[in-house]
């Protein structure tokens, strides 16, 4: 009795499930067919625009002074001055005297070689008396021989009429020997007293030559800043010995500073490439870069950032092989002439400043935000809102935006959205970026600092 019972409430339920189903399964209504509907993306859009464009390139470097001075002791001996201000950072004028070495021994070398052309000159002047003395001299011998010689004429002819002996034949011609004798050691005087005279020539012009060293020695003796400098060393006291070769004062001018800023290859030569035709060669490029590039020296310094005008100098012998970069060396006049209190610091020797260069700009150019550059084509919101696939020749980059040389009309809605799964003729919602247009006309014309 009580097994009939538990079989009979298994089955009650059972069954009513079944009721259940069958019953839903005949009163369900037949499924209502809709339309798939086609996927719309959002996608954010800026125009390209046909904009003035300033090509610019940025590098950094460190500022160097444009003239640097080593006073190298040209002579030795004790330092018997040296200027007060003559410190580590001073700033002093062209023409002051910085060192000065005891001049006391080149002093007496000067008075000591003075003397000697004197006694030289002393000489020359006995070399020309004796000089009108022997030609003097000479003649009253010439003349002497001359009647010598016709008194041994009349004594040869008294001999022979047998007037006279011999003996006094062999005495006028004797005195006749001595006379010509005489003559010609006055000849021989003569001709070489222009000798002599001008040996004793040649050794006051080796004096002179002398004098002058040692005057040059003298002047040497003084060390005087050739212009307005700072004082960079100082590698001498007074009372110490300075060694001839040793450098006393190393000091920086300041005229100028130059800053050699580390720049790719590439964007040097797009700041001179043209919107058609290839890249200029870089023989080609250094001229036109002093003629048309615009450089400025950027210090920042906290949110304030400082500009130096400056221009461009030249360029550096080799390329960085790791970086690819070149030495871009521009130059800023008057560096500390500039610098006010509180306001605007001098370019002072080892400050890291960014160099901004420009070149000529470019009208007409069509610019696009450097992310919807997709390899070499960019996504353009078509007809009827679908998306289309664009080739596109690119001019240049920078930074944030690229240039390009074709493949887009200005307007044309450009997409800056990712699209992971992008297919041509997919439905967009474009939606303007009022922000990101604005930055890319500021940064194209030069207003906004390249990053």
């Amino acid at each position: 009795m009580v097994g009939c019972l538990k079989k009979l409430l298994f089955w009650i339920p059972v069954g009513l499930g079944v009721l259940a189903v069958v019953y839903a399964v005949r009163s369900r209504e037949a499924p209502v067919r809709t339309e798939p509907e086609e996927r719309v993306t959002a996608v954010r859009v800026v125009e390209g625009k046909s904009v003035r464009v300033v090509p610019r390139a940025v590098g950094h470097g460190s500022v160097k002074p444009g003239r640097v001075w080593e006073a190298v002791g040209e002579v030795s001996g004790t330092v018997v001055y040296r200027h007060p201000e003559l410190r580590r950072g001073a700033i002093l004028v062209a023409g002051t005297e910085l060192l000065r070495i005891d001049p006391t021994d080149y002093r007496h070398a000067v008075a000591e070689i003075e003397a000697n052309i004197r006694a030289a000159d002393s000489q020359l002047s006995l070399l020309d008396v004796r000089a009108v003395n022997a030609k003097r001299s000479l003649a009253i011998e010439e003349r002497n021989l001359a009647l010598a010689r016709k008194q041994l004429e009349r004594t040869r002819e008294l001999l022979r009429r047998g007037a006279v002996s011999q003996s006094d034949a062999d005495r006028e011609e004797r005195a006749v020997l001595a006379s010509e004798q005489a003559v010609q050691n006055l000849r021989n005087t003569v001709r070489l007293l222009p000798a002599e005279r001008a040996a004793q020539r040649a050794q006051r012009d080796r004096l002179q030559s002398q004098l002058e060293t040692a005057k040059r020695n003298l002047s040497r003796t003084t060390v005087v800043a050739p212009f307005t400098c700072r004082i960079a060393a100082v590698n001498v006291e007074e009372a110490q010995f300075a060694a001839k070769g040793q450098v006393l004062v190393e000091a920086d001018g300041l005229d100028v500073a130059e800053v050699v800023a580390q720049v790719p290859m590439s964007r040097v030569l797009a700041l001179l490439r043209s919107r058609v035709g290839p890249a200029p060669q870089l023989g080609a490029v250094i001229p036109r870069l002093r003629e048309e590039l615009q450089a400025v020296v950027r210090l920042h310094s906290g949110d304030v950032a400082i500009e130096w005008p400056a221009r461009f100098s030249r360029m550096s012998d080799t390329v960085d092989p790791r970086t690819r970069t070149v030495g871009v060396i521009v130059a800023v006049d008057q560096p500390y002439r500039r610098a006010q209190a509180g306001r605007l610091p001098p370019l002072v020797k080892n400050m890291y400043v960014e160099v901004e260069l420009r070149g000529p700009p470019r009208p007409d150019a069509v610019v696009i935000p450097r992310a919807a550059l997709r390899g070499s084509q960019v996504y353009v919101v078509g007809r009827e809102d679908r998306l289309e696939f664009r080739d596109v020749e690119v001019s240049f980059t920078q930074a944030n935006l690229v240039v390009l040389r074709s493949g887009l009309e200005p307007g044309q809605r450009v997409v800056i959205s990712d699209l992971p799964f992008a297919a041509e003729g997919m439905r967009l919602r474009p939606e303007p970026d009022p922000a990101t247009a604005a930055s890319l006309a500021a940064e194209a014309t030069g207003v906004a600092p390249v990053r």
